[in-house]
């Protein structure tokens, strides 16, 4: 197999300044021209732009610094050491689980590099119900041009492995659009461990992309660092007080070691569970009662089918093939919509997510390698029944994402079930389970039907997990619409701007990473011109 380079190992020894964790400790005061805190979408691209429009840039990133040579495609070591809470981060009733990234490079490093830029409807409604004027397709079209072609996102033209070609050739036995999805790229090896941090640095993810770059231009990076809260007065932010964390994200010791970095610009990019909870604990200026409201998941429901050949959703390009036939043909605030698309299969996650216990799922895991999942993305947000959740704290600060299953969510979940078995039935399959607590494997498609039919969509019942996260900042036209201003900056603090998902006023109804590159790439070309910085442009 032929040696694989690694960047960040190499950066290491060029000089790159890297604190935290075993990187060095930490000084009691950093001083910089802008301050962003997370590592992600938002605050690699970020990075890179204001570190090469000249100025003094530190990044703080809670989770470790990892890199290709870390990523062993083993699921017992990268759930632990790349995800928020080992990948078990739950809403507050417990019936949803939430995917997120929690190392440099954020969910980007542990993403399935599915790409799709922001729908124009989505964008339409945002400029009817948020006054938001400039987020239309031509204004942003070359700001998704520039993303595109710095992260190499393209068609993937390669064949799409069983798993997502059964999804193709179903649909098209019922009649139903399907096409392929855009990658984020360069040279990929097929081997469909993406979720796991790519081991071939392949994914232009972050950590691989941006964050280099700005170092290389005299960045600082600051690892296994939590942002406890920022320091306010006078309508400006004054300070960061931040705290080193294990790798694993836990207080390094009861008295762990502080620091203050003092900033003229910060930038939150934490993410939309974490963006609202540090502004939260900071008891940042909310006169609307906006903050962490209408934060929105696509909340995922899932079928497994039994096919009479082998799948091995595991191995090839994760996701490759979706439809969004389920989407188009609902109007946007009407019942709610789905998109599906194939998840790739690997032990643990589909032990974890399959309904039943013991010898119920042995026999589930014994057909593993002729597996097949299908997995629907509820676009939520566009209705007045589907509000979203909301983050609040807990006693010792941390966040919580409280998000109601509504019966109208619900709703959508049985149509989407319902859509996937007829797909897998057509695409050939054996048998059927919906992954629902009181479901059973069907072998027919009229079975099936008239058992999801009567099936009690509740939540912990209905299986439900996400991996896209969206709202809870959200950027208005007026401060008693949102949080932030269309240019990303905080109504009411005059020095923060916020550079994520969590500006979205609603969920996307796609894979949002595109969104946030292409977006964010505006509002951070903005803010250099507004810090006097020299142009700047994501190419």
């Amino acid at each position: 197999m032929t040696a694989v380079r690694d960047p960040i190992r190499e950066g290491l020894k060029r000089g790159w300044k890297v604190l935290g964790g075993s990187h060095g400790e930490l000084p009691a005061t950093i001083t910089c021209d802008v301050a962003i805190v997370g590592s992600g979408a938002g605050g690699g691209v970020t990075a890179e732009l204001l570190a090469r429009a000249g100025l003094d840039v530190v990044v703080i990133e809670e989770g470790p610094l990892r890199s290709s040579s870390d990523f062993k495609q083993h699921e017992a070591i990268a759930y632990p050491s790349l995800y928020q809470e080992s990948a078990a981060r739950k809403t507050a009733d417990k019936a949803i689980n939430i995917l997120q990234g929690r190392c440099v490079g954020g969910s980007t490093t542990v993403n399935w590099t599915s790409s799709f830029r922001t729908p124009s409807s989505t964008l339409r409604y945002w400029r009817e119900h948020y006054g938001l004027s400039t987020f239309d397709d031509d204004t942003l079209a070359p700001y998704f041009q520039q993303a595109e072609q710095r992260l190499s996102i393209g068609p993937w033209l390669v064949p799409p492995n069983e798993n997502n070609d059964l999804l193709r050739r179903g649909a098209a036995k019922l009649g139903i659009a399907a096409a392929s999805i855009s990658r984020n790229v360069k040279g990929c090896w097929n081997l469909g461990s993406c979720g796991m941090g790519c081991p071939t640095n392949a994914k232009q993810s972050m950590l691989v992309t941006t964050i280099p770059v700005a170092l290389d231009k005299g960045a600082r990076l600051i690892v296994e660092t939590r942002v406890e809260q920022l320091r306010i007065a006078n309508g400006r932010v004054q300070a960061i007080e931040c705290k080193s964390v294990k790798p694993n994200g836990a207080p390094v010791s009861a008295a762990s070691v502080h620091t203050t970095i003092i900033a003229k610009h910060y930038v939150l990019s934490a993410g939309a569970i974490n963006s609202p909870a540090v502004l939260l604990r900071s008891q940042a200026p909310d006169p609307h009662g906006k903050l962490g409201k209408r934060t929105f998941l696509h909340p995922v429901v899932m079928s497994a089918g039994v096919m009479p050949a082998k799948v091995e959703g595991w191995s090839g390009a994760p996701q490759t093939i979706y439809t969004d036939h389920f989407l188009e043909t609902q109007a946007i605030d009407g019942p709610i919509g789905y998109k599906l698309e194939a998840p790739p299969l690997h032990p643990v996650i589909f032990a974890s997510s399959v309904s039943g216990m013991g010898a119920e799922q042995a026999a589930l895991l014994r057909q593993f390698p002729n597996t097949h999942v299908l997995l629907a993305l509820l676009r939520d947000g566009f209705h007045d029944q589907s509000p979203g959740g909301e983050v609040s704290l807990r006693a010792d600060g941390s966040a919580s994402l409280d998000y109601k299953l509504t019966d109208f969510v619900m709703d959508g979940a049985r149509r989407a079930m319902l859509t996937m078995a007829e797909l897998q039935f057509a695409a050939g399959a054996k048998e059927v389970l919906p992954v629902h607590e009181l479901a059973r494997p069907y072998q027919s498609w009229t079975e099936a039907k008239a058992a999801i039919a009567a099936l009690p969509m509740q939540p912990l019942l209905t299986k439900v997990v996400s991996a896209h996260v969206m709202g809870g900042c959200a950027a208005a036209a007026d401060e008693k619409r949102g949080v932030t201003r269309p240019d990303g900056q905080h109504w009411q603090l005059a020095n923060l701007s916020i550079h994520d998902g969590s500006i979205f006023p609603t969920s996307i109804g796609a894979n949002p990473q595109l969104s946030i590159y292409g977006i964010t790439n505006r509002l951070a070309q903005g803010l250099a011109r507004r810090l006097g910085a020299d142009a700047v442009t994501l190419a």
